[in-house]
């Protein structure tokens, strides 16, 4: 990009040391590399749900369709790869780690590395921007699973801070302003200026989003669907900047599972491309803002089904990129580790955010995405003791 989006801070700007951290541990939700790993991911996905293995050979279809394999491991490799890199550039002594929830390397066997490797203090970047149960808390929950088990083995874990949300940071928007006008240039020209910008998230139940965020966020949509509109408010904003033109927007959902009968939010992708075309919509930019990377409900749900309704309805469609491994996405990381380090050492750092809402939270407050059923949770004010 040409121009800088705006950025809110303030604060002083921390200095290049880590301390106290010791290690940074990327943590993701994995995914299957091959079909013989689509039904042990799957149950390793629904663990406790008790459900039957023939439900998840039908559930796992679409991985089926990419011969069984995910692309979140090999982009996580790729950004691991850029956090080392943009590290040791700016001088950042600091080694990162991977773990996943729910596929190798698993978060235990990562965090038993690290213990043995001596590091004591972690930061944790979780390749998930918003707050949410999904998101967020469960990440947090499987973080004190894991280190209950390493007690359990007779090792000293590691004390784990999770970095804040980065949803609203300039190093996760300017990638995707730049996407959404690349697709928009790569549209046919008669229908470029009318294009509709429709972004999208996981969808996740009514009830969770509504929970989401800090207890004085809670409400409808919660902070879940607020900081995503925000994100796209900036977008869209970003473009008209950019372009000179005003492009409609909207937010929708994508990825939806669970019984039919729980409300999730709505509407769906595939269904608001069919109320486009029925307001005779000339062409649609699907913007992926509530995914870090192009893993399989990008490559799935947008792609295939999202990409084969619109050629059905025969709407001009494109589906911009996600960060991924953008240099200023891993820019980015490296300026929420400085900035989180030098606020444990009392310090006031910038905090670098755009939009209405400004910077996250550093701890999650007690009550924030509170759980389906109460567990520990690691990384929170109610974080249980080492």
């Amino acid at each position: 990009m040409s121009d800088a989006l705006p950025t809110e801070s303030s604060g002083s700007e921390p200095d290049a040391s880590p301390a106290p951290y010791d290690a940074l541990l990327l943590l993701s939700f994995g995914g299957p590399e091959g079909r013989e790993d689509v039904v042990p991911f799957l149950q390793n996905v629904t663990r406790g749900r008790g459900i039957p293995t023939e439900r998840l050979e039908e559930v796992g279809q679409h991985y089926y369709l990419f011969d069984g394999i995910s692309p979140i491991n090999e982009q996580n490799r790729t950004l691991l790869t850029a956090l080392r890199d943009d590290f040791a550039e700016h001088g950042l002594d600091l080694p990162v780690y991977w773990g996943n929830r729910n596929w190798t390397p698993y978060l235990t066997d990562a965090l038993r590395e690290m213990a043995r490797d001596g590091h004591q203090r972690v930061l944790v970047l979780a390749t998930s921007a918003y707050a949410s149960y999904s998101g967020c808390r469960q990440y947090r929950e499987n973080l004190a699973e894991s280190l209950a088990a390493l007690r359990d083995e007779g090792l000293r874990p590691p004390r784990v801070d999770k970095l804040r949300h980065y949803f609203n940071h300039p190093g996760f928007i300017e990638p995707v302003v730049d996407g959404v006008l690349a697709c928009l240039e790569d549209l046919p020209a008669q229908v470029r200026e009318g294009a509709h910008l429709a972004f999208t998230t996981h969808s996740i139940p009514v009830a969770a989003a509504d929970t989401s965020g800090p207890v004085e966020a809670h409400g409808e949509g919660g902070a879940y669907v607020a900081q995503h509109r925000d994100v796209a408010a900036l977008i869209t904003e970003a473009v008209r900047e950019r372009t000179g033109r005003q492009h409609p927007f909207s937010l929708v959902y994508q990825s939806r599972s669970g019984s039919p009968s729980v409300p999730w939010l709505e509407p769906d992708i595939c269904d608001h491309l069919e109320e486009l075309h029925g307001q005779g919509v000339p062409g649609v930019v699907m913007v992926p803002i509530g995914f870090v990377s192009d893993h399989m409900e990008v490559r799935y749900d947008l792609d295939t089904e999202a990409m084969a309704k619109a050629a059905e309805l025969g709407l001009p469609a494109r589906r911009s990129p996600t960060v991924g491994a953008d240099p200023r996405f891993a820019a980015a990381v490296r300026d929420l580790v400085l900035e989180r380090a030098a606020s444990e050492r009392g310090e006031q750092p910038a905090r670098c955010a755009l939009g209405a809402l400004g910077p996250s939270h550093d701890v999650c407050p007690v009550g924030c995405c509170p759980a389906r059923t109460p567990k520990p949770a690691a990384a929170g004010a109610d974080a249980p003791a080492l």
